[in-house]
């Protein structure tokens, strides 16, 4: 053997070698993963070849492994490292030579970048890396990172360490609208540092609150960290579920755990939403902490007031405070008594199907035993139960069609069971009144004209709704006896909104915000997947960013205005009303919000060419276009050069030995801390990308076929990932902030500024891994 050392682990030891020669010799990072697994495949092949790589496998002939067999122990659980004392016997890495090997992986990368690239299950996801980039990149040349650093240090410079609080609340809200580390940083980077320099602030704090605040967009959806993780997370937990099924003799994965083996990229989003807001309040009450220790190194600052007229403390609580907290609790109250709520009559044609049990309970004795320990006897005698009372019953009743009687029974329980105040109805007035109680405390002397007609033209929609209109009453014939009503709502709506409009904070939060809410919601909400979502953001990224271009040269933005209007009115008649034309019994109703929809339709997509044009013209277009092409670039050819160098690791039996030395601890929390301190350490020197797509699919059929949760694994990974833009000396969000740092700020400032930060996503993960339902929690909510 090689320097005393299983051929196998030559191999592993050549490969990470040539891999981390390829990145530090400046090589661009996608195409030195590529060169090197090649070149790492020759060195093996040669020593290979020459005999100077054995691998000590066992003797599967010999009497002590089949005594093993006899025991009942399964092939797979066999192992050099479980059972050592086993008899041995040396053989080549490649057992039938390298030119097999060869040819193995050149079809094996074929397949793979067909299914995982090209035409796979996961590409449609892959596809919203794309737009977030587009949506990001969109954003952060729009200068909104500008307005919002401005505006935040004139809210929160006046507290101990304002500034620096500023800085993490603006790095959170461009992390969940844009979400890309590097213009994140330079940006803050550019605009932030001069000034908490100028007003006293320590350059370790200022440089460290910066790194750390523009990382937050790789935990933060939408996260390209948690699209790409996603896409491989769930193909290892359902194969890695699978193969834990048939170890202990059952027959798949969703008979022995009683649901399916899925994750989707939707819900590590929702996952991911409280661990990114704890990191971000933990960085912001580090800096207000550090502030209140060492005042004269992150002083308090004056930057002026946000707002164009002052507004009293009575008045900041009534309007701010307690009208919202009316508003809502009021709904909620409505809601609780039956007075708000559904009026649908929209009932099934066909009955729902009968239930089944809560387990599979007609297995074999192997599995019943394996599922009784894993859900508890008291689990399986109640599924036991149920299957014995569906058989009784003479099995599951299947699902029939409905009579037209039954149907219309439904529907008269329906009617007669409907809330007075429709659900839509009450939500839309109470965001109304949001708008016109913050228009009236932003600004206390203006004119009070148009906010009492919104209000009485919301309290007259409310008034129609309970008088006039009923569960019954067609979507054309609602929106005819709540115009007058809608109308003077609307009226007095525009005029709070300009009242709004003179307070910087909502004029500068606003846009993004609603942004953020429509991309998120959609996600969270499972309205839609992460792929139109993103679609969306990069959409109204661009119609943003037009706005901002017209502002700036002193035209009219109206038309970008009125393309939104035109979105909100095709979505609005998109859900009140049937828009399908070949049913036999099209009303006149129905012909009309087509021809609505269809006109709404036709006028947004002119606007979004008519933005795109603007960008065009402006010089934003083009750039931002060509940096998207080539960070998406970039992501797949890192892609398509881990797919080789994974199949190099493959093809000399490296992923099996590291998978069995990681299933040889009997502790699977051992196993999972010891793969989250190779993945901390791998941060130093490897960026996400590599470590996504090299060393997860090495270790993920481990870490993935225990019993934890696999939302809470990606997340603790994605979370540890975020770290490798910290750890230095290879950090990228160093690199990009040495770029942009003035000259008194030294390499060994952003160094000792980052530490604490560093030390802060350590405790992160100690209270994710302490309390796991910071992770569930909303996943499950939202789920139930």
């Amino acid at each position: 053997m090689l320097f005393g050392l299983d051929g196998v682990e030559v191999g592993l030891i050549i490969v990470f070698l040539t891999l981390f020669a390829g990145i530090l010799s400046g090589f661009p990072v996608a195409f030195a993963i590529g060169g090197s697994a090649v070149i790492s495949f020759g060195i093996i092949a040669a020593l290979d070849s020459n005999g100077l790589l054995i691998h000590q496998a066992i003797d599967k002939d010999s009497a002590q492994y089949a005594a093993l067999l006899a025991e009942g122990i399964r092939p797979e659980a066999v192992s050099i490292f479980r059972y050592p004392e086993l008899p041995r016997i040396g053989e080549p890495v490649f057992l039938q030579g390298w030119e097999v090997a060869l040819d193995r992986n050149v079809s094996f990368i074929v397949n793979r970048i067909n299914e995982r690239v090209l035409a796979g299950q996961s590409i449609e996801t892959l596809l919203a890396v794309l737009m977030f980039v587009l949506m990001g990149i969109t954003l952060e040349r729009s200068k909104i990172a500008d307005d919002l650093l401005k505006t935040m240090a004139r809210v929160f410079g006046p507290l101990p360490g304002g500034l620096a609080v500023s800085v993490v609340v603006v790095g959170a809200f461009l992390a969940a609208s844009t979400g890309i580390v590097g213009a994140t940083v330079v940006t803050m980077g550019l605009l932030s540092l001069p000034t908490m320099l100028k007003n006293g602030y320590s350059p370790q704090l200022s440089t460290g609150v910066i790194a750390a605040s523009g990382t937050l967009g790789q935990i933060i959806p939408p996260s390209i960290v948690i699209v790409l993780l996603g896409t491989l997370a769930g193909d290892l937990y359902s194969a890695a579920q699978e193969e834990r099924a048939q170890l202990v003799g059952c027959s798949d994965a969703l008979t022995y755990l009683g649901e399916p083996a899925v994750v989707s990229v939707g819900t590590l989003f929702q996952a991911a939403l409280l661990p990114g807001i704890l990191l971000a309040m933990l960085y912001a009450g580090y800096a207000f902490v550090y502030a209140l220790f060492n005042p004269s190194k992150a002083p308090a600052v004056q930057m002026g007031s946000s707002n164009s007229e002052p507004i009293t403390r009575s008045e900041g609580l009534t309007w701010f405070l307690g009208a919202p907290i009316m508003l809502i609790g009021g709904l909620i109250l409505f809601v609780n008594i039956g007075l708000v709520g559904s009026q649908s009559t929209i009932v099934d044609s066909y009955t729902d199907a009968g239930t089944t049990a809560d387990l599979r309970t007609s297995v074999g004795p192997e599995c019943a035993a394996a599922m009784i320990d894993l859900h508890g006897q008291a689990e399986w005698d109640e599924a036991v139960a149920q299957q014995q009372a569906i058989d009784d019953a003479g099995g599951v009743q299947e699902s029939r069609q409905l009579t037209s009687e039954e149907r219309e029974t439904l529907i008269l329980e329906k009617i007669e069971a409907a809330a007075p105040i429709g659900t839509g109805l009450a939500v839309s007035m109470m965001l109304l009144g949001l708008v016109l109680t913050t228009a009236r405390g932003v600004a206390p002397s203006a004119g009070r004209l148009p906010l009492i007609a919104g209000t009485l033209g919301a309290l007259g929609v409310l008034f129609v709704d309970v008088a006039l209109l009923g569960p019954t009453t067609s979507a054309g014939a609602r929106l005819l006896l709540i115009a007058l009503p809608l109308g003077l709502a609307l009226w007095g709506c525009a005029g709070a909104m300009k009242m709004l409009a003179k307070n910087e904070l909502l004029r500068v939060v606003f846009p993004p915000l609603v942004l953020i809410i429509a991309v998120l919601g959609s996600i969270l909400g499972g309205i839609t997947n992460p792929t139109p979502a993103a679609a969306l953001g990069a959409g109204g990224a661009i119609m943003l960013a037009a706005y901002r271009r017209l502002a700036d040269e002193g035209r009219s933005g109206k038309m970008i205005l009125m393309t939104t209007f035109a979105i909100i009115v095709l979505i609005l008649v998109g859900v009140n009303f049937d828009l399908r034309l070949g049913t036999g019994d099209t009303s006149v109703e129905t012909v009309l919000a087509f021809i609505v929809a269809k006109a709404a339709y036709l006028f947004a997509m002119f606007g979004i060419l008519f933005a795109c044009w603007v960008l065009f013209t402006g010089g934003v277009l083009s750039p931002v276009v060509r940096e998207t092409a080539k960070v998406t670039s970039m992501v797949f050819t890192i892609l398509i050069g881990s797919q080789l160098l994974n199949l190099v690791v493959i093809s000399f039996g490296g992923e099996h030995y590291i998978q069995q030395f990681l299933r040889s601890f009997d502790n699977e929390w051992t196993v999972f801390l010891l793969v989250m301190l190779v993945l901390f350490i791998l941060g130093f020197v490897l960026d996400f990308l590599e470590i996504i797509y090299i060393v997860i699919p090495i270790v993920g059929p481990v870490i993935y076929g225990g019993t934890m949760d696999p939302k809470w694994v990606t997340i603790m990974i994605a979370v540890n990932l975020q770290t490798s833009f910290l750890t230095p000396p290879f950090g990228f969000a160093l690199f990009y902030l040495r770029g942009v740092a003035p000259k008194e700020v030294t390499t060994g400032h952003i160094y000792q500024g980052v530490l604490p930060f560093v030390l802060i996503q350590v405790a992160g993960l100690a209270l994710l891994a302490a309390f796991p339902s910071v992770v569930t929690i909303v996943p499950n909510l939202i789920g139930n």
